[in-house]
């Protein structure tokens, strides 16, 4: 079940608040969280691009060209994950949610911005057919 707004604000306003009082503490506690995760994430990319690079390496001295493509794929997979996996993860000490707005927020954005691409579509369109 998500956080009302007022929550989500009182819950900002305290964790804003563990930090000013002992930002050491908080950045043990955030440590455990996404941040983590997301490192563990981009060390298991990299591990894998290292594995594609063996399997690439492998299809070329065995003369095999699906193994070499194999490898190929896992490169790009991996990288592609360790690229997006290094962009969420937070800094250390700053907030999850510290530069980035609500969920709602951001969804409301898009929309209007969408809605605003719509809208000069349909101009572009109206204009270009009379």
């Amino acid at each position: 079940m998500p956080l009302s707004e007022h929550e989500q604000r009182m819950l900002e306003q305290m964790e804003r608040a563990l930090y000013a009082e002992d930002p050491k503490f908080a950045t043990a506690l955030e440590g455990s969280g996404l941040r983590t995760y997301t490192r563990r994430r981009v060390y298991q990319a990299v591990a894998g691009f290292l594995v594609g690079i063996a399997l690439l390496m492998a299809g070329m001295i065995f003369t095999q060209i699906w193994l070499g493509v194999v490898g190929f794929l896992v490169m790009l997979g991996c990288a592609v994950l360790a690229i997006t996996g290094w962009r969420k993860a937070p800094k250390p000490g700053e907030q999850p949610a510290a530069g980035a707005a609500p969920a709602g927020r951001r969804q409301r954005q898009r929309r209007s911005m969408m809605d605003r691409i719509e809208q000069r579509w349909q101009r572009r369109r109206d204009e270009q057919g009379h």
